[in-house]
This record gives structure tokens, C-alpha cells and sequence, in this order.
């Protein structure tokens, strides 16, 4: 089911930036609250924000290699995680695929959501965010999910533990989705 909710927020995202791309000009701006939010089609040729522009190793390889990996880890260990965690791992490597679709096929992402006070974005983003934020709630609840017997020594050892384990994880969690966006 979780490879189901990847292709569907492809789809959703693809849908969504055809229709803006197939019915405005790069630039345009089409108000729906004015000056608060608009419709506003934007070609990113960079990351997160338009950084690294020009960038292909990082804008084309490096997202292809950690969506394959999350991918295959999500096939291998969806069994094992909650539903909080492969949601998070569905949505991030959905919304990096839609956003990877784009690089490859045009050479740039298709922006839309414009809110004035923050960068344009589009759906990709919203998912990668939303599963990042779900990875690192997920995460960061994990000793609220713990039973108190199986604390073995101090609440200091048990938070050296639970740093240890999932430091990588949020480390490359936060290093990852500014370059899938």
C-alpha cells in the first residue's frame, strides 16, 4: 500500500504542475488572496530555495541514490516500522520522485504555491516536508512507545542509546530534503 501512496502523490504532484504549466507563462502570477496568496508558475533549476543551480551531481545523483536506498529500505523493513514511519518514507520518496521526474525530464521544477513571505513551492515539497516532519515526531516518540520495564540503567544511558541509534537518521534527514525539494 505504501508504494501506492508514492505513485499517488506522484501523480498528484504531476497533475497539478501540468495544469498550471500548460495554462501560464513562467513569471505569472494569478492572485487568490491578494498579496496573501497567489498561483504563481515558477521554473527552479536548483534545490530547496534555487540553491545550487547548475548542480547536476547533487541535483540529479544524489536524489536518485537516496530515493533508491529509501525505496528499498521501505520494502525491506516496512513490516518492522508503524504506520507514522512508513507514511514519513512514502511521502519523502514520493515527493523526491515527482520533484527527480521534473530534473530529469525538463531540466528544472515547476513551482506554484506562492504565499508572499516564503519561497514558491509545489505538492513534491509539501510531502517531503510533511514526511520529514512525520520521520522526526516518529522519532522523537519513540521513547514515549518504550516500556518502562525495558529501560536497562539510567534515563541518561537510555537517551545516549536513543541518540546513538537515530542520530544518522535525523542527521541525514536534514541534510536529504533540502535537496529533494
Amino acid at each position: 500500500v505504501y508504494f501506492l501512496i508514492v505513485i499517488g502523490v506522484i501523480l498528484l504532484d504531476h497533475l497539478v504542475k501540468y495544469a498550471v504549466a500548460s495554462q501560464m507563462v513562467p513569471g505569472e502570477s494569478i492572485p487568490v488572496i491578494s498579496e496573501i496568496f497567489h498561483i504563481t508558475y515558477v521554473q527552479n533549476r536548483g534545490a530547496a530555495f534555487s540553491m545550487m543551480q547548475g548542480q547536476w551531481v547533487f541535483l540529479i545523483l544524489l536524489p536518485c541514490a537516496a530515493i533508491l536506498t529509501a525505496l528499498i529500505i521501505l520494502f525491506w523493513k516496512r513490516k518492522n516500522w508503524n504506520i507514522c514511519m512508513n507514511l514519513a518514507i512514502a511521502f519523502i520518496c514520493g515527493g523526491g520522485l515527482g520533484n527527480l521526474i521534473d530534473r530529469i525530464t525538463q531540466g528544472y521544477v515547476v513551482d506554484l504555491f506562492d504565499f508572499r513571505v516564503f519561497p514558491v513551492f509545489n505538492i513534491a515539497d509539501i510531502f517531503i516536508c510533511v514526511g520529514c516532519g512525520l520521520l522526526l515526531l516518529d522519532v522523537g516518540c519513540e521513547p514515549l512507545r518504550i516500556a518502562p520495564g525495558k529501560l536497562c540503567g539510567s534515563a541518561d544511558r537510555f537517551q545516549h542509546d536513543f541518540l546513538q541509534r537515530h542520530f544518522p537518521d535525523i542527521v541525514s534527514t536534514a541534510y536529504i530534503c533540502p535537496i529533494l525539494l
